[in-house]
């Protein structure tokens, strides 16, 4: 009998809880604009989700590993504006630009990397000059002022559809590339030595070097990791919000509070990418509703930060009663 009694409560922490949120308020978006069951509705929603959704799947492995990322906010503002310089009203610099966003986010990712396990610099602040020093080369590049339009071989990754699909009538390109990128990262976390390693210098990266794990390799990876995905969501904001100077602004600390929501410990050795990616839905999801309110930008401000508050909390809480 104490076996039957006990098997229920070792399933439950299987299910995370921020898919029982997103549940909720979907179904409060239903309630409050039953055209979100159509194909319209949930594709348009996971189409301003995706952008989220990459940053998130690729702080979940700073966030583990220890450390934070607070530049892949400035960084998304820099490949927007920088590729709309680059590429100078020419759709066929397009080829060649997107290459070179990407690459520029993992040599971000990289110095990142780079100065905090070298120069001993907490992630916190390494990443903290890095948003500095990121925003101050895009007014550089801009002149203070966004220049320029992004060709629409470029922007056709943001707000291209396929159109045609059976059943859903069409798919957002940016929907597949979230697929794309979110899988393989989650691949890389939860099915190869990568991941292990990841949550093992998250969780005691003492005890990870003694066991041979080469602990800055693979901080530095998961800078490089965080600092790709920024740009590929650069890219995405592109194609469908065009260029701004300030695209990026507040996004680190969304990605933040998504891979929160999914369960990730700030201070390490716990995280997942799929988690994580339910913790940018359901942000999502809660700004939908909040502009169905009608209610201003500075509510949607307090929220968020009411929302990263309980979510550490929960997560502390829940690390203190299983003794993890």
């Amino acid at each position: 009998m104490s076996d039957s009694a006990t098997a229920p409560k070792r399933r439950l922490p299987q299910i995370n809880p921020v898919w029982v949120l997103l549940a909720v308020l979907v179904v409060a978006i239903i309630f409050m604009n039953p055209r979100f069951i159509e194909p319209t509705g949930y594709m348009n929603f996971l189409k301003r989700a995706a952008p989220l959704a990459i940053l998130a799947a690729g702080q979940v492995y700073v966030i583990t590993s220890g450390g934070f990322d607070l530049s892949v906010g400035s960084l998304i503002t820099l490949v927007v504006v920088g590729s709309s310089m680059l590429t100078n009203n020419d759709p066929t610099a397009t080829y060649w630009v997107i290459p070179l966003m990407l690459a520029m986010g993992l040599g971000v990712g990289a110095v990142n990397g780079l100065v905090v396990c070298f120069l001993r610099v907490p992630s916190l602040i390494a990443t903290l000059g890095m948003m500095i020093t990121l925003n101050g080369l895009a007014f550089l590049w801009s002149g203070g002022a966004p220049r320029g339009y992004l060709p629409d071989t470029f922007r056709f990754f943001g707000r291209e559809l396929i159109r045609d699909v059976p059943l859903v009538r069409f798919i957002p390109v940016s929907v597949i590339v979230l697929v794309v990128v979110v899988g393989l990262l989650a691949w890389l976390m939860h099915r190869t030595n990568l991941g292990r390693q990841v949550h093992a210098i998250g969780d005691n990266p003492v005890a990870a070097r003694l066991a041979g794990v080469a602990v800055n390799r693979v901080r530095i990876t998961a800078f490089m990791l965080s600092g790709l995905s920024a740009a590929i969501a650069g890219i995405l904001l592109g194609g469908f919000a065009g260029v701004s100077t300030d695209v990026g602004s507040g996004y680190e600390l969304q990605a933040i509070t998504a891979a929160v929501l999914g369960g990730a410990q700030l201070l390490g050795g716990r995280g997942s990418v799929p988690a994580a990616l339910g913790g940018a839905l359901a942000l999502t999801a809660i700004f939908t509703l909040l502009n169905f309110l009608g209610l201003p930008q500075p509510v949607r401000q307090v929220v968020q930060g009411l929302i990263l508050i309980a979510a550490v909390a929960f997560a502390m809480h829940r690390r203190r009663q299983t003794g993890t």
